[in-house]
């Protein structure tokens, strides 16, 4: 069984016109859909002491996510401010909260030694913390998301095996060359997103490309996320890259048909 354990950010994402928010996170978000789809999953992060707090700790054992490392701490809990336009999530704002405080004690890093592999991602302020975490000997991969910069890059994929970036609006040609650099800097597979053209993937010697999956679009909230946990499944369950990648969209498609990334929604508080 693939298990995989998430490290980094979380947080409520606050529907301002619904009055309703919803647990998520990028390191929350990848390791509970893996779940969902038959993975071993554990999240370390900090979470708050309040209702938004709660509700993401509950989410998560109700989806048989190991929280047993989480912190709680006294502040209020990471949050990201939604609105929707079609379907499509735009983010107005929000902030970090108390998870922007993480640390990672040696109880932590051997816990994570277990797993077959470590996810996170560039909202989770753990760049400080990446040598300890490749250091416990298991592959990490990590969401750039938008930040493509050189030099971003430069400093952190040396302690990631699979990078994944979201290039909506950028030209072939640009992330394919991304994905160039990141191989050629140590990650084994590098990945990016591209909307409405599909996703493309490149492990060193070989590039894969998927198209779009059509689906019923209710929001698109956490369908980057459902991608990269399908490929990570798949991949670690033995499927080829373009196996994976198909699947990956697949899943990535039904995940829209929802709102929130994977439920949960109470109102505000």
């Amino acid at each position: 069984m693939f298990k995989i354990i998430g490290i980094g950010d979380n947080v409520v994402d606050r529907y301002l016109h619904l009055d309703t928010m919803f647990p998520g996170g990028n390191s929350v978000n990848v390791p509970v859909l893996a779940r969902r789809l038959g993975a071993s999953a554990a999240y370390i992060g900090v979470l708050g002491n309040d209702a938004a707090g709660e509700l993401v700790k509950n989410s998560l054992l109700a989806e048989g996510v190991d929280i047993s490392h989480v912190k709680i701490a006294d502040g209020v809990n990471g949050s990201a401010d939604v609105n929707l336009v079609n379907g499509e999530r735009v983010f107005i704002g929000g902030n970090g909260g108390v998870s922007k405080d993480i640390s990672l004690s040696n109880d932590d890093l051997e816990f994570a030694s277990n797993f077959d592999l470590i996810h996170s991602s560039v909202y989770s302020f753990l760049e400080r913390l990446l040598p300890s975490v490749r250091g416990v000997g298991v592959p990490v991969s990590y969401d750039f998301s938008e930040k493509c910069g050189s030099d971003y890059i430069d400093a952190i994929i040396k302690y990631v095996d699979y990078a994944f970036f979201s290039c909506a609006d950028s030209p072939l040609d640009d992330a394919k060359r991304l994905l160039e650099r990141s191989a050629a800097r140590g990650a084994k597979m590098a990945l990016a997103t591209r909307g409405a053209e599909g996703a493309i993937a490149f492990d060193g010697n070989t590039f894969y490309e998927q198209g779009v999956v059509q689906a019923r679009v209710v929001d698109t909230m956490g369908a980057g996320d459902a991608f990269i946990a399908r490929f990570l499944y798949g991949i670690f369950s033995g499927e080829t890259a373009g196996a994976a990648m198909k699947a990956a969209a697949e899943y990535a498609a039904k995940n829209c048909a929802h709102m929130g990334t994977f439920g949960y929604g109470t109102p505000i508080t």
